[in-house]
């Protein structure tokens, strides 16, 4: 068996670019499973590009999983915190009312 030029061991990649008529929310599913099984020492924007190198030429009428794989690639921001126990504690109607028993 010859080393693929990016990681694909379950050739999951190769599958997804295989399949006629697949949707881009199976073409995430299938991302978001590959991308889990990327080794840590692996960078898995670099391993995307890759994929995307091997493929793109391939299918240069469009594909969903290109699509999935250049989304991916795309800055997401920086990280922020939604809820959580103190989201709870500050700014809500429902943190400033004392809790009454009844008699």
């Amino acid at each position: 068996m010859t080393q693929a030029t990016f990681f694909d061991p379950k050739g999951l990649m190769r599958d997804a670019f295989a399949i006629d008529g697949i949707s881009a929310p199976e073409c995430r599913s299938i991302f978001l499973d590959w991308a889990l099984g990327i080794p840590a020492d692996l960078n898995t924007p670099d391993e995307a590009r890759k994929v995307l190198a091997h493929y793109a030429p391939l299918h240069v009428d469009g594909h969903p999983m290109l699509e999935t794989l250049q989304g991916a690639l795309q800055e997401s921001g920086p990280a922020r915190r939604r809820g959580g126990r103190q989201g709870r504690l500050s700014g809500s109607p429902e943190s400033s009312e004392s809790a009454e028993s009844p008699d």
